[in-house]
Parts: structure tokens; sequence; C-alpha cells
């Protein structure tokens, strides 16, 4: 059965740390460009950070530059994004979905999702 399943949200303080998972079964990550996006309350759904399926090169929205960090577990077959200083606007529910052509930050690129992990950052 193909899957894709996030993990990792929850709540954390302004300033703090999650680690998010993005855990394949059914095919191999690796083949494929995994892209990270995030839909808030109200809001369109927005791309967060992609990384390709040949180069591993990454890919960061400008509101999480220098703060998130994309990578590949090939062992664990997961794409995880460790989010550091968060900050309150960083809220919304996260999906992880893949691409098997090439692949930046538009929704429209990606053919498979994830159900979400809801991210909540408040004091």
């Amino acid at each position: 059965q193909v899957q894709l399943v996030e993990s990792g949200g929850g709540l954390v303080q302004p300033g703090g740390s999650l680690r998010l998972s993005c855990a394949a079964s059914g095919f191999t990550l690796d083949a494929y460009a995994v892209g990270w996006f995030r839909q808030a309350p109200g809001k369109e759904r927005e791309g967060v950070s992609c990384i390709s399926s040949s180069t591993g090169s990454t890919y960061y929205a400008d509101s999480v530059k220098g703060r998130f960090t994309i990578s590949r577990d090939k062992a664990k077959n997961t794409v995880v994004l460790q989010m550091n200083s968060l900050k309150s606007e960083d809220t919304a529910v996260y999906y992880c979905a893949t691409a098997i052509q090439p692949a930046l930050l538009h929704d429209y690129e990606y053919d498979y999702w994830g159900q979400g992990t809801q991210v909540t950052v408040s004091s």
C-alpha cells in the first residue's frame, strides 16, 4: 500500500523547535522530489521547503530560510523537516508531498500528499 505519513507536529512555544518526519511506505522516497507545504486557517496552502531526488538540492521559502532544514534519511525512507526558532506565524497544518518530476514549491507540481500534521506555536 502506497502511503505518506507525516508526524512530529505538536504545540511548542515561540523560539522552540520541532522535527517533522514524512515517512513513505510502498515506494522508495529517494526516487521522488519531496516538498513540505503548510496551510494556516483561512489562508492558502504555501510551499515551505523541498528537496530534489537526484542531487539532493534543497530550496526554502523566504519566510523559513535560515530556520528550517530539510533532509533525507534514506535508511528510514523518510524526509525530515527540522524547524528551529519557531514563530507564531508558523502555526499551520504541515503536509509532505512527492513529485516524480523535478519540482519546487508549487503544489500543482506534486502528485501524492500525506494527511498532514498540526504545528501550533503559542505561549
